[in-house]
């Protein structure tokens, strides 16, 4: 069953012959159905997706991509992690794989087109090739990722970086995730035995929807990833004076909040005063004791940083703060910064397959744009063991982690041409 339809294929089109590289395309009109499909698994009486990872739509989103590796010809395995993996055999056995794909999980009420894009492409691309007969000289996988929105679990897993306390963070399901690595067809007790050593794989390419707008924006193709940026995350206490808001002068007040705020600007300002593309973010505050006539006592609040070098991570973080110490001396309050363990160190992609990309996009006649990604993805992971590649399209006004979240089919195909062609451009030159 597994292989019936590529043994057809290859009576059609024996492997060793194929039709010129340079015609090669995907079929878009079935990607956008397959995307369109596995939008059905979680949908809502509003129309709306919701497939969180381990949920009951995401068991059956699963099971649909399964079904499609399966027609595909791929050999289908679920590991220890619950990441779906595909094998197509090569012509050595004895070359490392080249490993691409992504994720289909979904962030509570997120959009049909993150990571799904990057998934389903990967195995439009398969299919393509055994549809004209090319066999690659390298063994390929495909990669479809566990939990990715739920803190990259899949792919942390691969590379051995999935710590024992993870397992026991609970998601929107209620799950944990050992709880849920076991309900997805995983095993979280062997989930040690996941873990590939550096260099098992040739290299890894993730497509993916770019998250900023900045394609779209620019009316640009193709995103060519240099990077992606590095987050840390501070939790920051400030302590002031809880006291009448009434009786207390505004000349002694030790306001929480006013720090606060005035912080929050600092944010922004240190943040804009340097060169480049680093973000830093206050996304979250909490005022105590909380009460209208009350002076705020104290504040905790939230501080990132992202950027694709960890000295500017430390530089900024550093000019911060600096600027915390004024507002201590001028409004009589204190701060404490905690640094929070859940964050990532950046990831530079491969400067070939970055050249690679280019490449291939440019004989498609698609403009490029180099760029850094500022969200997360599996890649990042993966570019620990591995020289990895990103390839962006456009979404829709730069909307993404909503029901808005939209990418034309036009665009998720250039996206998997270059993907498909960047393939086999690494395949006939890398060992």
């Amino acid at each position: 069953m597994k292989y019936s339809l590529y043994l057809c294929l290859m009576f059609v089109f024996p492997l060793g012959t194929s039709i010129a590289q340079d015609t090669l395309k995907v079929n878009q009109d079935r990607l956008e159905t397959n995307l369109l499909t596995l939008a059905d698994y979680g949908k809502m009486e509003n129309g709306e997706t919701n497939r969180v990872a381990f949920s009951d739509a995401d068991l059956e989103g699963r099971a649909y991509i399964i079904s499609l590796m399966q027609v595909t010809g791929l050999e289908v395995s679920i590991d220890f992690a619950g990441n779906i993996i595909g094998k197509r055999p090569g012509k050595y056995p004895n070359l490392k794989p080249i490993g691409f794909g992504s994720h289909i999980d979904m962030v509570p009420n997120g959009g049909n087109y993150d990571g799904c894009v990057g998934s389903l492409a990967a195995i439009e691309v398969i299919r393509t090739l055994n549809e004209t007969g090319i066999q690659t000289e390298h063994p390929l996988e495909v990669f479809i990722f566990s939990n990715e929105e739920g803190g990259v679990m899949g792919s942390r897993a691969l590379i051995g970086d999935l710590k024992e306390e993870a397992l026991n963070v609970v998601n929107s399901t209620g799950f944990t995730m050992r709880e849920g690595i076991d309900r997805i067809g995983g095993e979280a007790s062997r989930i040690a035995e996941v873990e590939r050593p550096k260099g098992s794989l040739a290299a890894f390419l993730e497509l993916h929807i770019e998250q900023g707008g900045i394609l779209d924006r620019e009316q640009i193709d193709i995103g060519v990833v240099e990077g992606i940026v590095g987050i840390k995350w501070w939790d920051v206490s400030i302590e002031g004076f809880a006291n009448h808001a009434g009786t207390t002068p505004m000349a002694l007040r030790k306001d929480a909040l006013l720090a606060a705020a005035r912080f929050t600007l600092a944010v922004n300002e240190v943040t804009n005063s340097f060169e480049g593309n680093q973000v830093g973010t206050v996304g979250r505050i909490s005022a105590f004791p909380g009460a209208p006539n009350v002076i705020p006592g104290r504040v905790e609040l939230s501080l990132e940083i992202r950027d694709l070098s960890s000295e500017k991570i430390e530089t900024l973080f550093r000019a911060m703060e600096q600027r915390a110490k004024d507002i201590e001396n001028r409004t009589g309050t204190q701060f404490t910064f905690t640094p929070i363990d859940a964050t990532s160190a950046p990831a530079l992609t491969d400067p070939r397959i970055q050249t690679q990309i280019t490449k291939e996009a440019k004989a498609l006649g698609l403009s490029t744009k180099q760029m850094q990604s500022g969200a997360g993805h599996d890649a990042q992971d993966m570019a620990k063991i591995v020289p990895v590649g990103m390839i962006f399209v456009p979404s829709l006004n730069g909307i993404s982690h909503s029901p808005k979240e939209f990418t034309y089919a036009e665009d998720m195909a250039n996206g998997a041409n270059v993907l498909l062609r960047t393939i086999l451009a690494l395949d006939s030159t890398w060992e």
